[in-house]
C-alpha cells in the first residue's frame, strides 16, 4: 500500500517510513494522483507548487 507525505504530498512506499523530504508523517488517506517528469518546465507543477519530479498525491488528509 502506498502512503503520501503530508508536508510534500510525494508518494512513498509502505514499507519505508520516511519521505525524501524528510517528514515521517505519511496518511494511506490521500487522493489523486500526478506523476510530475520536469518539475522546473511544467506548468502544472508550478501551479501546485511541487518542485520536485515525482508522485504526488493532490489531497492528502
Amino acid at each position: 500500500m502506498k502512503k503520501a507525505c503530508r508536508d510534500c504530498h510525494r508518494i512513498v512506499e509502505s514499507g519505508k517510513g520516511v519521505c525524501a523530504c524528510g517528514s515521517n508523517s505519511l496518511s494511506s488517506d490521500w487522493s489523486g494522483y500526478v506523476v510530475i517528469v520536469d518539475a522546473e518546465g511544467s506548468e502544472i507543477a508550478k501551479k501546485l507548487g511541487m518542485k520536485k519530479a515525482g508522485r504526488h498525491a493532490l489531497k492528502v488528509r
